[in-house]
């Protein structure tokens, strides 16, 4: 709260007025302060294709503010964002003008802002200027609030560009409901007559200067009764909802951000939690609890993956712990009678991918939300799924018995042990071949460094969750002998090893994680110290790419062969400063926020980067990129 009240005081001056926001109702917000830190103007026939959108509070479904080139005079979408019904429903299904203006009547954009929880925009014709601003109730429940000085009632009209999509009319709400239920109701105010078209509708405000439409989303026949009373009950008190919003974004803002900082670097933790925030899902189908993807941008990432869910729970658990305790329950609620962690899973449970697991965080992740919540009944609840979890690995993964585990699958399939390990196409499994453990497990014929590590700190992390559940631990503690095992003396640096003894003898970010789980001796991880500032290695333009630069099998763009990857990174620089490299690990996070192309402009943040120029490679709007890097902003000078 006192990181709140110091922006407030260095605040005082500021007049949203000058953002475009109606400064009657709006000053003095913190998120007003980070206007379009994120560029996501998108007109849908623009034939361009897009990127991102504007989406709140757990829902499937997103906007975008319209291209000034192709300007609609409405919010476009709404847009469907499940993997399998990926569609724009409308160009803009609430467009708005005057009552004495044609629907075709040419409006030029005063201004477009995207805040953190709301667009706004402001147009004008030769009859004057409507604001209009949206946001988002809850995951069912968006609200659009027009306004204008002009006493002159509103005249709002729009259509499904869909094909077989049902419109009626239900007293003052236009619903339109394709084949299998699933829908949108938009409800004005009470006594508002709609005229429908079968694929569109017009109507008229009753009254001048603000008015309120509620825009549903509903899946089935009842929860469409559920969202046109939800809407009743927005409209009777707007203000409220308006409000409740708004405290949850400033409560977002006030937990995340480090006034301190410079403004630069607020503005990227900003756009980093609007990222997480953006990337919610909530409960839907054959997905239990509420959620984030990786990206809600990319169609196949509309799931919830393993050691993804975890290392956004440990960001989420700092400003939305709730978000963050569904987040892991998620996973669990596909956890294998053995105790495996599944590798996806999807809204459609045919999708879901348990062919594999994924590196073991969850614990982790349970303690980060404990630490920020003191929840002890959490604790409970996870507990024992946590430590099946744990002996899940030695039980399937640990070929002959040594106490140190493999990398491997379900389906004894190479591609699929790649994925458990995170790091698909990796330099250092170029030669790795699959050795069958028992029925349904199979394991690579290589120790890796990274798993082993991530095993011990869940030891340490067991043993504390244990006692704050009052439940029994009595497994074996591994770290002296993990801390040792992968570590080789020349040239100081830690590496996979086969089953045969034999070293993996490929320099990558694996060797990060003893220092960052706090295995390393001091010694080892001054030798470490060394690879990892050394220019023709790891401190490159963007510090730790995902194998040593001077790799003869370098990538700068080959997926998880040479780029950046932002949990290596964090890793890495984490790593460093728990080792008392505090220095060095300040130094490489300002080069990140300062180097990575368009993270402090207006670009959205990547699934990875370019090692020698900072450019983005694949995925928009990725959720653990984002998670890192409020990771790295929260460590900074700390």
């Amino acid at each position: 709260m006192k990181y709140f009240s110091f922006f407030l005081a260095c605040l005082a001056g500021w007049v949203c007025f000058a953002c475009g926001v109606d400064s009657r109702q709006e000053t003095g917000r913190l998120a007003h302060q980070f206007g379009n830190v994120l560029d996501i103007h998108y007109t849908p026939t623009s034939g361009k294709r897009c990127t991102g959108w504007f989406t709140d509070a757990g829902a499937w479904y997103g906007f975008t503010p319209p291209a000034a080139d192709r300007w609609i005079n409405g919010f476009c979408g709404p847009y469907h964002l499940d993997m399998n019904r990926r569609q724009w429903i409308s160009d803009a299904l609430v467009q708005v003008c005057f009552e004495d203006e044609e629907t075709s009547t040419v409006y030029q954009p005063d201004t477009v802002i995207y805040y953190p929880g709301e667009l706004y925009l402001a147009a004008s014709s030769d009859k004057g200027k409507i604001e209009q601003q949206l946001i988002f109730i809850n995951a069912s429940t968006a609200l659009l609030t027009c306004r204008s000085d002009r006493k002159s009632r509103f005249q709002f009209f729009g259509e499904t560009r869909l094909e077989g999509m049902r419109s009626e009319t239900v007293k003052n709400s236009f619903l339109l409901t394709d084949a299998n239920g699933e829908g949108i109701a938009l409800t004005f105010p009470p006594e508002t007559g709609i005229l429908s078209n079968g694929k569109g509708y017009q109507t008229l405000s009753p009254q001048t200067g603000e008015t309120h439409v509620v825009i549903s989303f509903f899946t089935d026949q009842a929860s469409q009764r559920t969202a046109l009373q939800k809407a009743t009950n927005v409209l009777v008190s707007t203000a409220s909802y308006k409000e409740r919003t708004a405290r949850r974004w400033e409560e977002y803002l006030q937990k995340s951000l480090r006034p301190e900082m410079p403004q630069e670097y607020n503005r990227l933790a900003v756009k980093a939690v609007m990222t997480l925030i953006a990337n919610w899902k909530s409960a839907r189908g054959d997905l239990f609890h509420d959620g984030v993807v990786p990206s809600h941008a990319v169609g196949y990432f509309m799931g919830f993956w393993g050691w993804d869910s975890w290392k956004h729970a440990v960001a989420l658990a700092r400003f939305a712990p709730e978000l963050a305790k569904d987040q892991v329950r998620t996973m669990f609620d596909y956890q294998t009678p053995e105790g495996m962690i599944i590798d996806c899973i999807y809204s459609d449970a045919a999708e879901n991918n348990d062919r594999d697991s994924k590196p073991p965080l969850a614990a982790w992740a349970v303690d980060a939300i404990y630490e920020t919540t003191r929840d002890t009944a959490f604790v409970r609840e996870l507990y024992p799924k946590l430590l099946a979890y744990h002996r899940w690995w030695y039980e399937f993964r640990d070929h002959d018995g040594n106490g140190i585990c493999e990398f491997g699958s379900c389906d004894g399939s190479l591609e699929a042990a790649a994925w458990e390990s995170g790091m698909d196409n990796a330099i250092r499994f170029d030669q790795t071949v699959m050795v069958k453990n028992k029925p349904g497990a199979w394991s690579m014929n290589q120790e890796s460094v990274d798993l082993n590590s991530f095993l011990a700190l869940e030891y340490r992390l067991l043993k504390k969750l244990a006692a704050i559940a009052g439940q029994a631990f009595d497994a074996p503690d591994r770290t002296d002998l993990i801390r040792d095992y992968f570590f080789v003396e020349d040239p100081g640096f830690y590496f996979d090893k086969r089953l045969d003894g034999t070293l993996v003898r490929e320099e990558g970010t694996e060797a990060c994680i003893p220092l960052w789980a706090e295995l390393a001796s001091r010694e080892q991880a001054a030798a470490c110290h060394k690879l990892f500032t050394d220019t023709t290695k790891f401190a490159t333009y963007i510090p730790f790419p995902t194998i040593a630069a001077d790799n003869p099998k370098f990538m700068p763009a080959g997926y998880w062969r040479g780029p950046i990857w932002l949990d290596q990174v964090y890793f890495g620089i984490s790593g460093l400063r728990k080792q008392g490299y505090t220095e060095e690990a300040d130094h490489f996070t300002r080069q990140v926020f300062d180097r990575l192309q368009g993270l402090t402009g207006t670009g959205p943040i990547h699934e990875n980067y370019a090692t020698h120029n900072g450019a983005p490679l694949k995925a928009p709007h990725f959720s653990w990129s984002s998670a890192h890097l409020l990771m790295l902003y929260w460590e900074l000078g700390e």
